[in-house]
């Protein structure tokens, strides 16, 4: 079968992206806002993009051309931060995707803790094994969008956290101490399974 976009619903081409893209590694962005309220979300749109200098990026979706609170907050300081999920986050992690008003945070909601960052000021989640302190350095809104598009936001890290059960030699992670989860479609998720190797040539 083959599918033109242009003559599909939105929801359509949504359930059909994130079902054949999985799984995709979550970001659980926390920002700042300028009264000092404390924002965190995930964002399946997500993902490392170079390492010299290191780089990650996430898409930002509007409803009916509305901002969330993340892509202001980003866009007025020009600094997140990456907190990745684990599987005793993950329950948290999906609270924090509710909608809650811009005067309330999600680190509340979510009986999690705010740590600070050492270079910025968006809080760290102190649960959270690995996070990663960026400053935007580019962004772009997708162009020729039905119900608002969405946003690129690429920030270049600028300071690592990593917890000390999750480092191995040589800076090799502990996947087993480390136990991502990664999004699928609908309400699934995904754990790190079966693991195999092949060796470039």
């Amino acid at each position: 079968m083959q599918l033109d976009p242009s003559d599909l619903e939105q929801s359509a081409i949504y359930k059909l992206l994130t079902g054949a893209v999985i799984p995709r590694p979550i970001g659980w962005i926390s920002s700042v806002n300028q009264d000092g309220i404390n924002n965190l979300a995930p964002f399946s749109y997500f993902n490392v993009v170079g390492d010299d200098p290191p780089h990650v990026m996430f898409s930002t979706s509007q409803n009916n051309y509305i901002n969330k609170d993340t892509l202001n907050n980003v866009l007025a300081n020009k600094q997140f931060v990456v907190n990745m999920v684990t599987e005793e986050l993950v329950e948290k992690m999906n609270l924090t995707a509710e909608p809650i008003p811009s005067k309330e945070s999600e680190f509340e909601l979510a009986n999690l803790t705010p740590i600070a960052s050492v270079k910025i000021k968006p809080m760290r989640v102190k649960e959270s094994k690995i996070t990663f302190e960026c400053e935007l350095v580019h962004h772009y809104s997708l162009e020729n969008h039905r119900n608002g598009g969405a946003t690129i936001l690429i920030g270049k890290i600028v300071m690592l956290h990593f917890d000390d059960a999750v480092l191995l030699e040589n800076y090799k992670i502990n996947l087993e101490n480390y136990k991502p989860v990664a999004r699928l479609a609908g309400a699934n998720y995904s754990k790190i399974g079966e693991i195999f190797s092949i060796k470039r040539s």
